[in-house]
């Protein structure tokens, strides 16, 4: 004898997957470097309609203005407001951005030494290299 529950079980996911089509997830800050990366490309503020305009895809409005918020929050952007909504500007670029998260990750730990310690261990030699090149640099008070 048939089981017809397991045949109507998978007809029934074969169907909502082709009706579904399972969407790409994005990487973690990946929307984030999208709006920084579209705001750089205006020549002043703008609002977060003209953003949500320019990015690929068909993000909600409420999407964009929460990326452009978490951004403000980061420092990443700076907002003015004109009339009842916002105009934003780039204030950081993605490399920026990287930046602040990695200070917030290490902010986040006790014991710092060892988290900068772990992450020069894993650093590769021609990024050690950059990364003693910008110190020298920085304790010069010269611009690498």
């Amino acid at each position: 004898m048939r089981d017809t529950t397991t045949d109507h079980q998978a007809t029934t996911s074969a169907t909502a997957a082709a009706a579904f089509p399972r969407v790409r997830r994005r990487a973690q800050g990946e929307l984030e470097a999208q709006v920084l990366a579209v705001l750089r490309t205006a020549t002043g503020p703008v609002t977060a309609g003209w953003v949500q305009q320019r990015l690929d895809g068909d993000l909600a409005y409420t999407t964009v203005m929460t990326i452009l918020s978490r951004l403000h929050g980061k420092n990443a952007v700076s907002r003015s407001r004109t009339g009842r909504s916002y105009h934003w500007l780039a204030a950081s670029d993605a490399a920026g951005l990287a930046a602040l998260r990695m200070r917030r990750m290490l902010d986040t730990h006790a014991d710092r030494d060892a988290v900068l310690a772990s992450f020069v261990s894993a650093l590769l030699p021609q990024d050690e290299e950059l990364l003693r090149a910008l110190l020298d640099s920085a304790a010069d008070g010269s611009e690498a």
